[in-house]
């Protein structure tokens, strides 16, 4: 008796076709290094004030300030002027401006759109930011496989914490030097706080815990 067939037969290449497709879209590895890393990109913006007699405007001062006051300068945070021909007064008012975020201006100012008009200088804030695109991935879960190969959303726990958690981004590009000086001082001052803050039970070195009512349970 013959046997009919329901299906017919599929060739094997074209079956597994569509699984290395898959695998290509869901971040597949096959070792230990994770394939999302964090992505380092870079803003500048810019603002142009008023400068007169060598040095910036007294109402500009004002608004640069707010300026700075307003994008929240930081650590990392890069700041250069260019002055063009307005001369060394007007890049020492935005000097002092920069000091009050411990901040100090760069040598060179990067290039920017359009050039800067006459009786003006252009402030420039270069500031680097740290993510890791395409996290969370659950596209490929973590499971036994012939390959010994790792989950699509592997690393990312990692990576993201290390992209929020570091001071400057741009030290995962160009990483940092440790040619300075270390200074003693400076190395002391967290433990002499510690040793100059109240004892815990006057309120030093605590959190202030307050009730906010009721009986326990």
């Amino acid at each position: 008796m013959r046997r009919l067939r329901l299906f017919p037969r599929t060739p094997r290449p074209l079956l597994a076709a569509p699984v290395l497709l898959l695998a290509a879209c869901t971040g597949y590895s096959s070792g230990l290094e994770s394939v999302h890393q964090p992505v380092v990109t870079e803003q500048r913006l810019a603002i142009d004030v008023r400068a007169e007699s060598g040095g910036l405007a007294a109402d500009e001062t004002q608004r640069l300030g707010a300026w700075m006051a307003a994008l929240g300068l930081r650590y990392g945070d890069s700041i250069a002027v260019d002055d063009g021909a307005e001369g060394a007064l007007a890049r020492a008012d935005v000097a002092a401006l920069a000091s009050r975020y411990g901040l100090t201006l760069a040598e060179r100012a990067p290039a920017t759109l359009g050039a800067v008009s006459p009786g003006t200088v252009r402030v420039v804030v270069s500031r680097s930011i740290a993510s890791v695109p395409g996290c969370p991935e659950y596209a490929r879960p973590a499971a036994a496989s012939a390959d010994a190969s790792t989950g699509s959303t592997f690393g990312c726990a990692t990576n993201s914490n290390l992209a929020a958690m570091v001071a400057d981004p741009a030290h995962l590009v160009r990483g940092v030097s440790d040619t300075a000086t270390p200074d003693p001082a400076t190395s002391a001052k967290a433990i002499a706080a510690y040793r100059a803050a109240a004892p815990s039970g006057g309120g030093g070195t605590t959190v202030k815990a307050e009730s906010t009512g009721g009986s326990p349970r």
